[in-house]
């Protein structure tokens, strides 16, 4: 193999190595935001859950109704 086939080969795996990084770096960007997304859905339920756990705590705690 002489130089000339070397370097055209590494210039080639170069090409191949670059557009690999550049999709991968394209799925990890897409997944970050997605995970961004699914975080602020969850805060969101969680919210809402001790929103809706405090309204069935304090009808718990009321007296019963007088005809007990």
């Amino acid at each position: 193999m002489d130089l000339q086939e070397r370097v055209t080969d590494l210039e080639s795996r170069l090409a191949f190595q670059d557009d690999t990084i550049e999709t991968l770096n394209d799925i990890l960007v897409a997944q970050q935001r997605a995970v961004e997304r699914l975080q602020l859905q969850m805060t969101a339920l969680l919210k809402r859950q001790e929103e809706m756990g405090g309204q069935f705590e304090s009808s718990e705690e009321e007296a019963p109704p007088p005809h007990y």
